[in-house]
C-alpha cells in the first residue's frame, strides 16, 4: 500500500503554502480537502450567474511578498490591485475619506481637526515602529522560553537583541502596546471620534473583543504590517476574488508534482505507538503517510480528529481552554447597478476601497455589547467593499459584486444554535444599514449570500466561525500560540504537526504559519530549506 510522505489535512491558503514548501524539498505530499473545491477561506464561487463571490476572506494585503515569490505565484496567475481609497461615513451626511496619497490623507483630517492632522504623523511614525519590531518573527519559529537547546536560545537572544536596540522609552511603549485596547492608544493621538472609528475598525476585525478590550491594539498591527507591491499597511483585491490567491497555490504545487484530492473528509488521523501513520477518511478509507500534517484549527484537530487516549491530559486542557470565539459574519451581495451614496462625489476614489458606517468607538462598542449579550449588532459594524470598483471580472459589465464583513454575530443566538430565521434578521441589520446611506440600495439588490457563523464553520470547519482559528490577544501569541510548550508546528503525536492560524503568527491570509511548519518539519528530516527566503525588513 502506498505511503505518502506527508499527507496535508485541508486545502485553505496555509496547507497549500505547507504542502508547495514540502513538495519544493522533495517530498511526495498529499493535500486532503473535505469540499469539492480548494481554498478553505480564501475561495471564489459563483452562486449566481455571472458573479463570482469571495466568500469569507474578501481582501488581500497580509499574504507574504517572500512566499509569493518563493512559489512564483505570479506565474501562475495572482495579481493583487490596491485600494485607491476609502470611507467613513457619518450620521450628519458627512464623511472621512481615505486615500492613497500621504498628504491628501492628511488634508482630508484636517477637515475635522487640525490637530489629528498634525498628529497622523506621529500616529503612523510609532505603529510602523511596532511594525519594524513584530514584522521579521512572522517567519521565524517562536522560541521555547523553557527550553536550553541552542536553537532556542538562539531564537531568545535574538528577540532579546531586538528589544535591547531600543531606547528606553520605545521598550515601554511597546510593552504597553501589547496589552492595551486600541480606544486608549488612539486616544493618546486623536480627538476627533471619526478619525479614532477610521483606524479602530482594524483593531476588532474578527476578533471576540471591543476597542475598549485591553489587547486590541495589537490586533491593529496584525492588520497594519501588510502589505501590496512593498506599500506597507497598503490592502487590495485579488484579481478574480479570494479564490485567486488559493488557485495559484494549488496550481504551484501542482506543477511540482503534488496531488490535491477533494471530497475527501477526514475522519481521524491514524495513531500507532504514539506517532502518525496516516489518516482515515470518513467512508473509512485509509491513507497512509509517514508524517501528517493538519491545516485545521487546534481544537477541531485534537478534540475531535485524534483519540483522547493519544494526548496528554494538561495538553487537552489547555486545547480546550484556547480561545476561538466566533464573533463575525459575511454577507455577500450581487447587485444590478454600482450603489449610490449621496454624501460622495461622482466618481470618488472612495468607491474603490473599503467604507465604513460606524461613526464612532462608543458605536463600536455598543455593538460589541450585543455580542456579549448573545445577540447579532442590531447597529453593526461593516467593512464594506465593491471590487468590482477595480475588478470588472467578478460580474457582467456594469454590475457589482458587493461584499460585507460583518461585527458583531456571536457563534450561539442567546445560548443556542443559529436558525434560519435569525440568519435572516442578521441579514437585515445589514441592508438596513446601508440602505439608510444609499437610497435604493434593496432595489439593486439581485442576489445575497448570508454566512453566520454557523456557515463558516459548517463549511470552512472554523470553529465557531473564528476567522483567525484564536483569539489574538497577547496571552495566545508567540510562544504561547497555540498552547506553552507546542508552538513550534509540533505535536505531542509523534509526525503529527500544525500549520494553520491557531500556530505563530496567527491568522489572515498570510502564509506564514504554513510556510514556518514547512521549515520545521524539513529540518526534523534534514531535508534542505535553501528554497525558502527569510522575512525581509520594514523600511
Amino acid at each position: 500500500m502506498k505511503a505518502w510522505d506527508a499527507i496535508v489535512i485541508g486545502g485553505g491558503h496555509n496547507g497549500l503554502v505547507n504542502a508547495c514548501y514540502l513538495q519544493r524539498a522533495g517530498l511526495e505530499v498529499l493535500v486532503i480537502e473535505k469540499n469539492d473545491w480548494v481554498g478553505g477561506a480564501a475561495t471564489s464561487r459563483e452562486l449566481t450567474p455571472g458573479f463570482l463571490y469571495s466568500n469569507c476572506s474578501y481582501v488581500c494585503s497580509l499574504f507574504r511578498p517572500e512566499i509569493m515569490r518563493d512559489l512564483e505565484l505570479p506565474r501562475f496567475g495572482l495579481q493583487v490591485i490596491s485600494y485607491e481609497g476609502g470611507a467613513v461615513f457619518t450620521r450628519d451626511g458627512d464623511y472621512l475619506a481615505n486615500y492613497r496619497d500621504h498628504d491628501a490623507h492628511r488634508r482630508e483630517f484636517a477637515r475635522f481637526s487640525r490637530r489629528d492632522a498634525e498628529a497622523y504623523d506621529r500616529y503612523a511614525r510609532d505603529v510602523t515602529r511596532q511594525c519594524r519590531f513584530i514584522q521579521p518573527l512572522l517567519m521565524r519559529t517562536a522560541p521555547d522560553p523553557t527550553s536550553l537547546r541552542p536553537r532556542d536560545l538562539g531564537e531568545l537572544l535574538y528577540l532579546g537583541k531586538k528589544f535591547a536596540g531600543l531606547t528606553p522609552e520605545e521598550m515601554a511603549l511597546t510593552l504597553r502596546f501589547w496589552t492595551m485596547s486600541i480606544s486608549d492608544f488612539l486616544d493618546e493621538y486623536f480627538e476627533t471620534d471619526v478619525i479614532k472609528a477610521n483606524f479602530a475598525l482594524s483593531g476588532i476585525i474578527g476578533t471576540a473583543l471591543g476597542p475598549m478590550s485591553p489587547g486590541t491594539a495589537y490586533v491593529l498591527l496584525h492588520h497594519y504590517m501588510g502589505e501590496v507591491d512593498g506599500s506597507v499597511g497598503a490592502w487590495g483585491y485579488a484579481r478574480g476574488g479570494m479564490g485567486a490567491v488559493t488557485k495559484a497555490l494549488a496550481a504551484s504545487f501542482q506543477a511540482s508534482g503534488g496531488t490535491i484530492r477533494t471530497s475527501a473528509e477526514v475522519d481521524h488521523v491514524m495513531v500507532r505507538r504514539s506517532k502518525a501513520r496516516g489518516v482515515v477518511l470518513a467512508g473509512g478509507e485509509e491513507i497512509h503517510g509517514r508524517l501528517v500534517v493538519s491545516n485545521a484549527d487546534v481544537k477541531r484537530t485534537f478534540l475531535k480528529l485524534v483519540e483522547e487516549k493519544e494526548l496528554p491530559d494538561i495538553f487537552l486542557r489547555r486545547v480546550r481552554n484556547f480561545r476561538i470565539r466566533g464573533s463575525s459574519g459575511k454577507v455577500n451581495i450581487a447587485l444590478d447597478s454600482l450603489p449610490e451614496f449621496p454624501a460622495l462625489p461622482k466618481d470618488s476614489p472612495v468607491y474603490r476601497g473599503d467604507m465604513h458606517f460606524t461613526d464612532s468607538m462608543e458605536r463600536m462598542e455598543r455593538a460589541y455589547d450585543d455580542w456579549k449579550a448573545g445577540r447579532w449588532s442590531a447597529d453593526p459594524f461593516l467593512d464594506m467593499v465593491i471590487p468590482t470598483t477595480l475588478d470588472p471580472t467578478m460580474a457582467p459589465p456594469g454590475k457589482h459584486f458587493m461584499s460585507c464583513f460583518v461585527q458583531y454575530a456571536p457563534p450561539k443566538v442567546n445560548g443556542r444554535d443559529w436558525t434560519d430565521a435569525d440568519r435572516d434578521g442578521f441579514a437585515e441589520s445589514v441592508i438596513a444599514q446601508i440602505s439608510d446611506y444609499s437610497p435604493g440600495f434593496r432595489d439593486r439588490i439581485v442576489h445575497m449570500e448570508v454566512r453566520t457563523p454557523r456557515e463558516i464553520e459548517a463549511e470552512v470547519g472554523l470553529t465557531e466561525g473564528n476567522i483567525f482559528q484564536g483569539e489574538l490577544t497577547f496571552d495566545q501569541l508567540l510562544f504561547n500560540r497555540p498552547v506553552p510548550g507546542y508552538a513550534q508546528y509540533r505535536s505531542p503525536v509523534g509526525g503529527l504537526y500544525m500549520c494553520g492560524s491557531s500556530t505563530h503568527p496567527g491568522g489572515g491570509v498570510m502564509g506564514a504559519p504554513g510556510r514556518n511548519a514547512a521549515a520545521e518539519i524539513l529540518r526534523d528530516l534534514t531535508k534542505p530549506t535553501k528554497h525558502m527566503s527569510p522575512a525581509h525588513d520594514v523600511v
